[in-house]
């Protein structure tokens, strides 16, 4: 190109708006040449980058909802990847809480996800960020240390992942609150029909893959308040034995915590 129509595209160029893929109006405000652009978006993110990714739409902000359609990274000190590009306990925690909200194929495989959803400000990283780093703790001579997001211990069928409804629970702990719906039948939880001796069979995994058999019962009922019992003492003596390392909080709604025959 001439110098004369090299100095025309970039009069054409220059101030050009257009959309990205994810809808975010962008600017650019300087034009150098096709593979040296900048970009300035309506939220005011400057960023550079190169012609025909501006066209084609993939140019995004920190502020576009890049994870599961919902999340986005946001500007601050919390990054996905550290500096040996390895994902960061902060963001893989947030993922996964977003992959479970707004992942369908997930949904077909985990339906009790279904309804799931997230507050607005935990959409941004950032946020979550801060909120991780305030309330991860550590199990100190535990032998099992891995902690999991949980947002239905302290709130009995909530379906929000909050600030105010979630809760870091050791994975030991967190077992105790798996239902299996999909493994359920049309019996209560704890309750299987013995086909052998015509009775009704109460039974409760302690949470170590240890299935504990309650004994046979001539109703539904019966059976249900032997699962219940034994359940509701099992979670408050876990609780009893994590108590020098859980927060006062997950402890006092383990020992609060009632298994409910809609459960």
């Amino acid at each position: 190109m001439s110098p004369k129509e090299i100095e025309k595209q970039h009069q054409e160029r220059l101030g050009q708006i257009h959309n990205n893929k994810f809808g975010s109006k962008m600017e650019i405000i300087e034009y150098n040449s096709s593979s040296d652009i900048t970009v300035k978006f309506k939220n005011g993110y400057i960023t550079k980058s190169e012609y025909k990714y501006f066209i084609g739409g993939s140019i995004t902000s920190p502020y576009d909802p890049t994870v599961y359609g919902h999340g986005y990274i946001g500007e601050g000190k919390y990054k996905a990847s550290d500096k040996n590009k390895k994902r960061t306990k902060q963001y893989m925690h947030w993922q996964e809480m977003l992959r479970r909200c707004f992942d369908l194929e997930l949904h077909k495989r985990a339906p009790t996800y279904i309804n799931c959803t997230v507050c607005k400000e935990w959409l941004d990283f950032q946020v979550f960020g801060a909120w991780y780093d305030k309330n991860i703790y550590k199990l100190g001579n535990m032998k099992q240390k891995e902690m999991n997001l949980d947002k239905d211990i302290l709130i009995k069928d909530n379906k929000l992942y909050s600030p105010t409804t979630c809760v870091f629970v050791p994975k030991k702990i967190n077992v105790l609150f798996v239902k299996s719906d999909a493994k359920r039948g049309i019996y209560p939880i704890g309750v299987h029909w013995d086909t052998e001796r015509n009775k009704f069979r109460a039974c409760c995994n302690d949470g170590k893959g240890n299935e504990h058999k309650l004994g046979r019962f001539e109703t539904i009922e019966e059976a249900f308040l032997a699962y219940k019992t034994f359940k509701e003492a099992l979670i408050k003596k876990v609780a009893i034995h994590y108590i020098k390392h859980i927060p006062n909080i997950l402890y006092d709604a383990m020992l609060n915590y009632k298994v409910e025959i809609t459960d």
